[in-house]
């Protein structure tokens, strides 16, 4: 391959004509002369170019359409090929995401043995209202892109950022100090009594994840929001919801309030959702039935009023499981189809075309959904315990997500039927991630440690991982981690070991890493440990070890060199910062409430719920009822 400026220059001999005389050949000879000299220094300054910028040289006849060719006299084509455009950055499109590497074209294969609905004797049944629909085909289909694309408005809009579920961070950060600085704290969360145990709900919960949104600025002056806080510019407002049965708003920058809490009423322990389109809506499950009207379900909010919009009751008769109805999966949104996709803890997965008007102009909202629902049962995996707690990932119209039952099962959302179904070695409520490499989708998830359970209060088994071909259902390689579980449920001290928080499928200086966080590894409420593995072979690479044990998610975030970087958060209110290419603790820190005062205290300070990561800015909730922004130096 040689340089595109390589020029190549052929003898050609001058021979004078008959009856020239001697001056004529003299002149004819310096011109000559000149010639070749030009000719090899333009040859050496050639050469002295050969390592830059360098492109294909083509025969003649395979010059490719929009290439620029000369044709030496020899007859071989110097083509210069027309470089492919990179698609600029969009200012609502996450940088650790761009490009876009999914090329979302991968055909769903055969399911593995043992996993198709057939073979698990699958009973499968899509309603709209009371009305059966056998066979249903979605009119507007459902089709899901590349991460880069989920939404048209800057911010973290749902858990895990997006339909593969693989990004809880925006924006870049630039790690000089290697230290962690508590920026703020709102200590104003309170509690609620659960509706059926002796304890009350505090704080947030699992997987409580934050919400950033950057609002398109005319969509701001539409809000409720305090006066200097809808005038300011620049502006991420922090949307988290509570296990007060509050959803609260924040100024990332400061933490002060943006607007008034939204009084949903009952426990919140999930993850709401914005709807990526920037549309001023918030939809929000409930964890408990422990509201004053006793509803429970999820609920879609008028984030201009904060009006009650649409609420879903998930006590269904229609639903296998008819007397739960929480709503603890993060929901995702459609903006194609327009169609909101809600897992229930009822069984039942819930898809709302939503037929949605909005008018920035005069800031008329309405949505008037039309409701598909789907349940299933499969063989040994019946009665009181189906329903879904993870949130859905969605690879173009299919669905992913597990089980109480402990299935990880794959859903066609046009059809509303199961792909294939595969029962884990445990239950699992993780959210799976999904990642599209040299043309495979890939699956990454595991399990608590639950079903392994004694008749001891405490006892020890293993939280399995694994890749998974989500085309087919079929192991990739799959491996495990001892844990430890404390069974407390009816006390509120129920603590489930293993694999609470969603993986990290790495990216820029990690992309051949996987990185998992396991709980309770050295024993009752002690210990956490993240793993990386090498994502082609499962092989471990490093690990982490902490003293605290965690449910809370790892969040990778990356500087503008790609260097890689993971905030973990832990039971104790300890936030780690560590070297994602090596597993070493850079620094942490020890939150701490009331900071700088008389009432000033460290412990408490229980972590469970997941980190978001806005442009350096850790946004993180706790059960003791603060919220802090850390920043990240």
């Amino acid at each position: 391959m040689k340089d595109s400026n390589y020029v190549r220059y052929d003898n050609q001999f001058h021979k004078p004509s008959r009856g020239s005389n001697n001056l004529g050949m003299i002149v004819l000879a310096l011109v000559t002369l000149v010639l070749v000299s030009s000719a090899v220094i333009l040859g050496v300054l050639t050469i002295g170019n050969q390592n830059k910028e360098k492109s294909i040289i083509r025969p003649k006849d395979s010059t490719s359409v929009g290439d620029t060719a000369n044709t030496s006299s020899s007859g071989i084509a110097i083509a210069t090929p027309t470089p492919t455009p990179v698609e600029e950055r969009l200012a609502y499109q996450n940088p650790i995401l761009y490009p876009a590497i999914a090329q979302m074209n991968v055909e769903m294969g055969t399911p593995g043995a043992g996993m198709s609905p057939s073979e698990r004797s699958a009973t499968q049944v899509v309603q709209n209202g009371d009305s059966v629909l056998s066979p249903y085909e979605r009119t507007t289909p459902i089709a899901f892109g590349d991460p880069l694309y989920y939404q048209t408005v800057p911010g973290i809009l749902s858990f895990r950022g997006n339909n593969f579920r693989n990004c809880a961070s925006w924006g870049t950060v630039d790690v000089t100090e290697g230290v962690l600085e508590q920026v703020w704290e709102y200590n104003g969360v309170g509690s609620m009594s659960s509706s059926s145990w002796s304890f009350s709900w505090t704080g947030t919960g699992w997987t409580g994840q934050p919400l950033a949104v950057s609002w398109d600025y005319d969509v701001q002056q539409l809000m409720n929001m305090y006066p200097e806080k809808k005038a300011k510019q620049n502006l991420t407002e922090i949307i988290i919801a509570a296990m007060d049965g509050k959803v609260y708003f924040f100024d990332v920058d400061d933490g002060q309030m943006t607007r008034d809490p939204i009084t949903v009423g009952a426990t919140i322990k999930g993850t709401p959702a914005v709807d990526p389109r920037g549309y001023p809506i918030l939809y929000v499950g409930q964890g408990d039935s422990n509201g004053a009207d006793g509803k429970i379900g999820f609920r879609i909010y008028n984030l201009m009023t904060g009006e009650l919009m649409y609420f879903q009751s998930g006590l269904d008769s229609r639903a296998y499981r008819s007397t739960w109805g929480a709503c603890d999966s993060s929901p995702i949104v459609c903006a194609a189809a327009d169609t909101l996709i809600y897992p229930n803890e009822n069984g039942m997965i819930y898809t709302l075309k939503l037929n949605t008007e909005f008018d920035k102009g005069t800031g008329r909202l309405s949505i008037n959904p039309e409701t598909v629902v789907f349940k299933y049962e499969l063989a040994h995996n019946t009665d009181g315990y189906l329903g879904i707690e993870s949130s859905m990932a969605v690879y173009d119209h299919y669905g992913y997500a597990s089980d109480n039952t402990g299935n990880l099962i794959c859903v066609d959302l046009n059809s509303m039927s199961l792909v294939w179904a595969r029962q884990l070695d445990d239950d699992s409520d993780v959210t799976p991630v999904i990642e599209e490499e040299n043309g495979h989708v890939y699956l990454y998830t595991g399990t608590e440690v639950d079903y392994q359970r004694t008749d001891a209060l405490d006892y020890m088994g293993a939280s399995y991982t694994y890749k998974l071909d989500a085309m087919t259902g079929e192991v990739v390689w799959q491996t495990s981690q001892s844990c430890y579980t404390h069974n407390g449920a009816t006390s509120g001290d129920d603590v489930n070991g293993g694999m609470l928080g969603t993986a990290i499928v790495g990216k820029n200086s990690i992309s051949n890493l996987v990185i998992f966080s396991y709980c309770m590894t050295n024993g009752i409420y002690s210990g956490n440990r993240l793993v990386a593995y090498d994502k082609t072979t499962g092989t471990q690479v490093w690990a982490y070890e902490m003293n605290l044990y965690s449910w809370s998610s790892p969040v990778d975030v990356y500087d503008d060199a790609g260097n890689a970087y993971i905030v973990m958060c832990d039971s104790g209110g300890q936030i780690h910062l560590v070297n994602a290419q090596n597993g070493q603790r850079i620094t942490y820190l020890q939150t701490l409430r009331n900071m700088g005062t008389a009432n000033e205290v460290s412990t408490g300070l229980n972590m469970e719920s997941s980190p978001i990561v806005v442009n350096g800015m850790i946004v993180i909730g706790s059960r003791a009822g603060s919220i802090f922004g850390v920043k990240i130096k």
